[in-house]
């Protein structure tokens, strides 16, 4: 097992041209939603930005405080997934200036679509990032300065344990999260791309991220190596991405609604959100596809809809007004603490 530590308590931007002071919290959401069958006493949220990226907050766990790391503070951590923030069909719900601290980034893959040039140039370069081996070998090896020093790469069921540093820390049982490469498909079978995509464990608490996938055989052994531990919750990456474009579509590179359906039916999760599916122009599946396929298929009380047809407006740095995505944030209720305690 590989292993990484992360220090919520010290406050730096996400960025290194940043010219304004941190935020000490993401901007307002437009929209607060709950844990479609559990609300009440949330113990995390989900802050949906765009395209796949997201923003999941984990508090840390009050009670386990008090009993096992009570000279630790941890308020909890930011994990980023798959940050984009460049101009497209429909932009971000906001810039990425507008970040506050970012603990941990999960690149589920090196592609444009997912970590885009506008971001890879603006990142501070030891924020930690966890990714494929490919991903590392291009951002870790940039010339001039440029390489990203805290990239770590997971191959199909690596598992890579994530310590939380805490003010005050002095040994003894830590708290932490294990991410675990996932396997997938980002084609068909016989095509040359690939890609590995995550699951944050922590207590049995199970977030299962598909990353750019097509339902493929090889997720089977997702199913059977988690589902009987309870996946609290599936980030669907949907869309049906199609090359060249969705007028000629030859390809299909993302799953679409059916294929998203078939496998909420088999890693069986408590709660499923679809993400990545409208902000391009070459997603031939749209949202409306995924929810009539959710509701033929009896599965209404498993999948939260983020709907952002209602579109904001923010300014860019020329100061020009751009459609944008409405930022919404859910909170949800998992089994168990989100922390791992462990002794070494």
């Amino acid at each position: 097992m590989k292993y990484l530590t992360i220090d919520p308590t010290k406050a730096q931007h996400p960025t290194r041209d940043h010219t304004a002071q941190l935020p000490t919290s993401l901007p307002a959401e437009a929209k607060t939603l709950h844990h479609p069958t559990k609300p009440g006493s949330e113990n995390a949220s989900l802050y949906f930005v765009g395209t796949a990226t997201t923003i999941l907050y984990l508090k840390s766990h009050q009670h386990l405080k008090v009993l096992l790391i009570e000279h630790r503070e941890w308020e909890g951590i930011r994990i980023m997934t798959d940050p984009v923030t460049g101009t497209r069909v429909t932009n971000p719900a906001f810039d990425l200036h507008e970040l506050p601290r970012i603990d941990l980034v999960l690149l589920s893959h090196y592609h444009a679509d997912h970590f885009d040039q506008e971001v890879e140039a603006s990142l501070r370069r030891d924020l930690p990032i966890i990714s494929t081996p490919h991903a590392k070998a291009h951002l870790a090896t940039k010339p001039d300065g440029e390489a990203f020093t805290a990239v770590y790469d997971i191959g199909f069921f690596e598992e890579m344990f994530v310590d939380v540093k805490s003010a005050g820390e002095t040994g003894g049982r830590k708290p932490g999260i294990k991410v675990i490469g996932m396997p997938g498909k980002h084609v068909p079978s016989g095509g040359f791309l690939g890609t590995a995509n995550d699951i944050i464990k922590a207590v049995r608490i199970l977030i299962y991220i598909s990353g750019d996938t097509l339902l493929c055989p090889e997720l089977q052994e997702i199913a059977d190596r988690y589902s009987h531990l309870g996946i609290d919750l599936l980030l669907l990456h949907l869309g049906g991405t199609t090359v060249p474009s969705p007028s000629l579509p030859l390809l299909m590179i993302t799953m679409d609604a059916k294929q998203g359906v078939e496998l909420i039916r088999l890693v069986k999760p408590d709660v499923a959100i679809p993400i990545h599916y409208d902000d391009y122009d070459v997603f031939l599946s749209p949202l409306s596809d995924f929810e009539k396929a959710v509701k033929e298929a009896e599965l209404e009380k498993k999948v939260v809809i983020l709907d952002r047809k209602d579109k904001g407006s923010r300014e860019i740095n020329d100061r020009v007004p751009i459609n944008c995505n409405v930022g919404i944030t859910i909170h949800l209720r998992f089994k168990q603490a989100l922390i791992t305690i462990l002794e070494y």
